[in-house]
């Protein structure tokens, strides 16, 4: 497919950023890097707790609850933010001294998303005092209204968007709650985060440390990285930093097990792990216990002491995995043959796209939306029965198309034909009935129509520019890994450019390896452009135009730059 390669423009108005790399500078520009102490990582640039709204009210809570001794039951969500979120709670609390902490997360497909009142009835089974949702409940008015009927206290940490109504929790978390929040990007295991290092700080003020040790939170923060990635959140500044810590600690060997354990079932070497393996590698193998069975595998499996202990479950979540990839696949040849038996030219398909079958899995519904939406470049939601005349629907959508919203929108100008929805700008959730599902596509087309241009919906390409063929080289893939980490919201540097194909070689009949010179250069590089095959499948043409990104490759204790293709075309 043919894409349009648009340049990132630095900011003008943006000073030099003297001492770095010249093409660094300019890729840090284009994403509004005003200084290069927005370079440094240390946890002392860490916004405090104290600019979270109720965060102190909450920590009160908590920390009278560790004192007294009181059970304290997490009620987590069913993803790998959710999953973080729990076993940090878990081992924070009771490395402060809480003696009686449990979670529960809700299965799914039984009771949905959040702190349900059905959820309440399983919770109040365990006698629970307190109550901490975490990645949930800023939607849960009717579950902790029924918490608190059960004589339970509830604080709530969340940072999904709120609506019109919120819970009466006795304390409310949650940086979304102010618009414009400097923590806005937070995501629910940084939320969580926040509140322990306030919960600390509270119990540090009461003098509880002085005779048992005061836990380094720092820790855990292996967990706060990976959830923060696997939710795909901005990477913010604050978010940069918690992940960039998260990462260290992971490539020192100095993380939670359960990591390491899944790391090394993928063949991934702990020391060279970078952002994209935390969202790549590790959050969908956490995310396929949810999707298909139990998250609590997760979780256990990041609560595991030892490598031992982690292992098996590591090997359970990697299971989950692959039966997810066999389920993602028939569920995407489904989508393809109903959207091709439209028989409709790109240009005619609804610019908002809803798509279901009885057939199809819950729990996979969400990267079966992130797949079509890739490929057909509109918001896409994907829905699959729910039970009792239910349909659940995962939404996911495009730069510019605020997809909560949108169906905020829906709901308003069409009172009753969503039953709840929630989430945010790119990804969402939505129940219906199931006979109103024709009526619903109509009219999300009919707001994706409202806000959305036909430029849109093309393929687009944002490059961060060209290379000077003497800049191809160890030194300037050094200097771009170094300033990440990279991720959404501040994406990772892409260039493209002229090419000479020098040699091609077929990789497992998908994949391209390739030596290329640079367009007026004599400098010989390695490529490698992953699935293109089905793009180019015979012999590549001499001249190439590139996108690609510039790494280390390590092969066979050989070091030397290499491009990442994402994309090629015939050089005009």
């Amino acid at each position: 497919m043919q894409k349009t390669i648009i340049t990132r423009t630095p900011e003008p108005a943006l000073p030099p950023l003297e001492g770095l790399h010249p093409v660094l500078q300019r890729v840090l520009r284009a994403r509004g890097v005003a200084t290069a102490e927005e370079l440094e990582y240390g946890l002392d640039r860490l916004l405090p707790p104290q600019r979270l709204e109720g965060v102190e009210a909450a920590a009160r809570l908590v920390a009278d609850a560790v004192q007294e001794g009181r059970r304290i039951l997490v009620v987590g969500d069913f993803d790998c933010d959710g999953a973080t979120s729990s076993a940090l709670m878990l081992l924070a609390l009771r490395a402060m001294g809480a003696a009686a902490v449990d979670y529960l997360v809700p299965n799914r497909f039984d009771y949905g998303y959040g702190l349900t009142p059905e959820i309440v009835e399983i919770a109040a089974g365990r006698r629970p005092d307190l109550l901490i949702t975490v990645d949930n409940g800023v939607s849960s008015i009717h579950g902790v209204a029924r918490a608190r009927e059960l004589g339970m206290q509830v604080v709530v940490t969340d940072h999904h968007l709120p609506g019109e109504t919120l819970p009466e929790a006795d304390a409310m978390v949650n940086p979304n709650l102010v618009p414009g929040h400097p923590l806005s990007a937070t995501a629910g295991v940084g939320v969580a985060f926040y509140l322990l290092l306030a919960v600390r700080a509270e119990l540090r003020g009461r003098g509880w440390f002085a005779g048992r040790p005061e836990p380094n939170m720092a820790e855990w923060l292996d967990l706060v990285a990976l959830g923060t990635v696997a939710d795909v959140v901005p990477l913010a500044y604050n978010n940069r930093i918690l992940v960039h810590q998260g990462i260290r600690r992971i490539a020192a060997g100095r993380c939670r097990p359960g990591i390491l354990a899944l790391l090394e079932l993928a063949g991934r070497d702990h020391r060279r792990i970078r952002a994209q393996d935390l969202g790549f590698v590790l959050g969908p193998r956490i995310n396929a216990a949810g999707r298909l069975d139990d998250i609590s595998v997760g979780i256990e499996c990041l609560l595991a002491g030892t490598l031992e202990e982690a292992r098996p479950l590591a090997a359970r979540l990697d299971a989950h995995n692959r039966e997810r990839r066999q389920i993602e696949e028939e569920m995407k040849r489904q989508a393809e043959a109903h959207l091709e038996s439209l028989s409709l030219a790109r240009e005619a398909l609804p610019w908002g796209l809803c798509l279901h079958h009885e057939d199809w899995h819950q729990g996979v519904i969400g990267i079966l939306a992130s797949r079509v939406k890739e490929r057909y470049l509109r918001p896409v939601i994907a829905f699959a029965p729910g039970g009792e005349g239910e349909l659940k629907g995962s939404a996911r959508s495009i730069p510019g198309f605020h997809i909560r919203d949108a169906l905020e929108e829906v709901a308003a100008c069409h009172p009753g034909l969503i039953r709840r929805f929630g989430g945010h700008a790119m990804a969402a959730g939505l129940t219906l009935e199931a006979d109103a599902f024709d009526e619903f596509a109509r009219r999300f087309d009919e707001v994706a129509r409202r806000h959305l241009r036909p430029e849109d919906l093309e393929p687009v390409i944002l490059s961060d520019g060209e290379i000077e063929p003497d800049q191809l080289g160890l030194e300037l893939a050094d200097a771009l890994a170094a300033a990440g980490p990279w991720g959404q919201g501040f994406p990772e540097p892409l260039f493209h450019g002229g090419f000479e194909g020098v040699q091609q070689r077929l990789l497992k009949e998908k994949h391209w390896k390739l030596v290329v010179r640079p367009t007026g250069g004599d400098t010989l590089i390695d490529a490698i452009a992953f699935n293109l095959a089905d793009q180019f499948p015979g012999p590549l043409p001499s001249r190439l135009r590139l996108v690609y990104r510039l790494e280390r490759n390590e092969f066979h204790g050989t070091i030397s730059a290499q491009l990442q293709v994402v994309h090629m075309e015939v050089e005009k």
